[in-house]
């Protein structure tokens, strides 16, 4: 009796039309396209979940994201904080690439005393599906520039993970200072873009 008990997605709420057997229900949830999702919002106590048009409308209008309707996008970001040892700066974009919303994730921060500067890109759906992605980065100003190419992370994903990871580009303050310029606010050119893969990479768990 047990083994042909059927239970309803405890994401039905969101949409989910699942009924499963119960021994593959944790399964199934873990992986349900209609788990909602949660506010990436680093250094912020926000407590939003919901689906993606929320989730992206959430962004752009509380947290004042950019909206890029393009796979290619620019955006500036200042680095003063890094001299000051003030605390940490965050700020994300949205990019509307392929049907798909990405969110470029830029961070100034210090790390055990070292201030450090982090930029990574991740999808607003889930790992199987940001493998068919790949993007780039390009870094710079002051006449100088770094380059980087990684592969998105599911929003899923902690912070944590993804700095962890080998798909986000991390700076050291003093290179991110000398790149922003010898200014009053120092600022980050930061030039990315987004396109599919050919062949999609299944080892980026």
């Amino acid at each position: 009796m047990a083994e042909s008990l059927q239970l309803h997605c405890k994401y039905e709420e969101f949409g989910c039309p699942e009924i499963i057997p119960y021994y593959t229900k944790l399964m199934h949830e873990d992986s349900c396209n209609f788990r909602p999702y949660s506010c990436p919002c680093s250094g912020w106590e926000c407590s939003v979940v919901g689906d993606i048009p929320l989730l992206v409308s959430h962004l752009t209008d509380y947290h004042e994201a950019v909206m890029f309707n393009s796979c290619d996008f620019e955006l500036g970001f200042l680095t003063e904080d890094l001299r000051e040892n003030s605390g940490c700066r965050w700020i994300a974009a949205i990019i509307n690439c392929y049907g798909k919303y990405f969110c470029v994730h830029t961070e100034a921060c210090f790390h055990a005393s070292t201030p450090i500067c982090v930029v990574f890109l991740s999808l607003i759906g889930n790992q199987a599906e940001a493998c068919n992605y790949s993007y780039s980065l390009e870094i710079g100003g002051n006449g100088r520039k770094l380059t980087f190419e990684g592969i998105p992370r599911s929003i899923r994903e902690s912070e944590r993970r993804s700095l962890e990871s080998a798909d986000s580009l991390i700076v050291l303050g003093s290179m991110a200072l000398s790149l922003g310029g010898e200014t009053r606010e120092p600022k980050l050119e930061i030039r990315g873009r987004i396109w599919k893969s050919q062949i999609p990479v299944c080892t980026c768990g």
